[in-house]
């Protein structure tokens, strides 16, 4: 029995349209990420023995049209197709899925997605043509599908979904239980193997090509905007063994000989410390961690001790999400650390030799133009290797949205999660502060920080330093440059 597996196109006219990513969008640094969540669902039922089809349009900038004419022309006998869905794409993802219903209509069509878990009804509402939805953690409730339409069982009992009844009821099961085996996972990389190129995906703080996976699922951290445990994973880490993580950077070493880095893409790889000591020693004595680099989302409550033991293993660098210069700001969004953490941090990781990547966002609970300005000063006094700065742009299901919601900030359209050429918007103002102001003071942050003297001159000593940074920072420079020049 065959499954199709599709990440729809969307905006290809202006880019690759990164869904998988926790703010989906076309980037400014020309960021790409792997469907992992498809993936990993696809790669179960693959495993399983069902025939599986997987089309990531966006990787290969397709139009609407020749995107179609492949699911056409591959789509023969598939019985499940399953679409890939986001906040900002998504009527034109539920208008996609629609149109591979009118192609295939005795096969059934479902979404996924982290919109579509927290907007079940209102999606099936804007299509008839769509039979179910699934929520949360998906690879269960789909595989329980398949094997349903396999065996003639009625596909209408399996936890996880929202369905439509012949009389117009939308009928929510009960929640698919979350994978805790996690070592049952199939690895991605296999199935990145089979069925994409991984020169198609970029990541541009790591170094191209990169190849991303998954170590765990949920985070233990309550971050009041944080996408994916609020909407898709919850809040238990439940993580692979050291062992099995390790077996498939083996993998990825034998079978990718152009893959120069693993993005381990976990909320917070390092929240069990103890885990990425056994993962560092494993790795060690494997000398895995003299065949390719790794790097990792980190707390800046990690320890040095740890930090040196990570690069020793071959972690080149840490994605840490500082949010704001302000800790009334980080205590308003449940981050749970201090400004003070901040330096020390960034400092050990700069002793053990690694690089920092640190993440920023400004239009939080609580947020004034002097906090933004916090923000700012905070990033520019951190010797950071590379930063981004972002508006908040709050998702349905997460806090902050329920928050921006209660206080009348949200223009209540998904179409503003975007501009037109998908890059990213707010679809929010703070009081006084608009939209178009939180994005341009963005805009204004990344222009400050990039065009310092100290960070030229910084970028210019990591190229010097190694061939493959000037390769990264240039092919992301590409892009970047159209929007770091550009005034408002």
């Amino acid at each position: 029995m065959k499954v199709f597996f599709v990440n729809p196109p969307f905006k290809s006219e202006y880019g690759k349209f990164s869904r998988e990513q926790r703010s989906p969008a076309i980037t400014k640094s020309g960021c790409f990420y792997y469907p992992l969540w498809l993936i990993y669902a696809a790669a179960r039922l693959e495993k399983e023995g069902f025939e599986v089809e997987f089309l990531d349009a966006p990787a290969k900038q397709l139009s609407e049209e020749d995107a179609l004419e492949i699911i056409k022309a591959k789509g023969a006998d598939t019985r499940l197709f399953v679409v890939d869905s986001t906040t900002p794409s998504i009527y034109n993802d539920v208008s996609f899925a629609g149109k591979i219903k009118n192609l295939f209509p005795s096969a059934l069509l479902g979404l996924v997605g982290t919109h579509v878990s927290v907007r079940a009804d209102e999606t099936l509402d804007l299509n008839e043509a769509i039979d179910f939805v699934a929520r949360k953690e998906y690879d269960l409730t789909i595989e329980d599908i398949a094997k349903a339409l396999k065996s003639g069982i009625n596909w209408k009992t399996v936890k996880g979904i929202t369905y439509r009844e012949s009389d117009g009821r939308k009928i929510s099961n009960d929640d698919m239980p979350y994978i805790t085996d996690m070592d049952s996972v199939p690895f991605a990389s296999e199935f990145i193997k089979s069925h994409l190129d991984v020169k198609d995906y970029f990541q541009p703080v790591a170094t191209y090509p990169e190849i991303q996976i998954f170590t765990g699922r949920g985070c233990p951290f309550y971050c009041n905007f944080c996408l994916y445990p609020q909407t898709m994973h919850g809040h238990q880490y439940r993580y692979r063994s050291p062992q099995n993580i390790v077996a498939e950077f083996e993998y990825i070493v034998e079978n990718f000989p152009e893959v120069k880095e693993v993005v381990i893409e976990d909320d917070t790889f390092t929240a069990d410390v103890d885990r990425v000591k056994k993962f560092c020693s494993l790795i060690r004595e494997k000398g895995i961690n003299k065949k390719i680099r790794w790097m990792c989302n980190s707390r800046v409550t990690l320890d040095y001790e740890t930090m040196v033991l990570m690069k020793k293993a071959g972690c080149r660098l840490l994605l840490p999400g500082f949010e704001s210069g302000s800790q009334q700001i980080l205590n308003n969004i449940k981050k749970g650390t201090k400004v003070e953490q901040f330096k020390p941090f960034v400092d050990n990781a700069r002793k053990a030799g690694m690089q920092v990547h640190g993440c920023f966002i400004v239009g939080n609970k609580g947020e004034t133009r002097n906090t933004m300005k916090e923000t700012l000063n905070v990033a520019l006094t951190l010797k950071l290797d590379t930063a981004q700065f972002y508006p908040l742009m709050p998702f349905p299901g997460t806090e902050a949205y329920d928050w921006a919601v209660s206080q009348g900030y949200l223009s209540g359209k998904y179409t503003d999660y975007l501009k037109e050429d998908g890059n990213h918007n707010t679809s929010m103002h703070i009081d006084d502060i608009s939209a178009e102001e939180l994005v341009e003071f963005c805009n204004y942050c990344r222009r400050k920080f990039y065009l310092r003297p100290w960070y030229i001159g910084h970028r210019m000593w990591m190229s010097v330093k190694s061939l493959d940074d000037m390769k990264r920072s240039l092919k992301a420079f590409g892009r970047f440059k159209e929007f770091l020049f550009k005034r408002a």
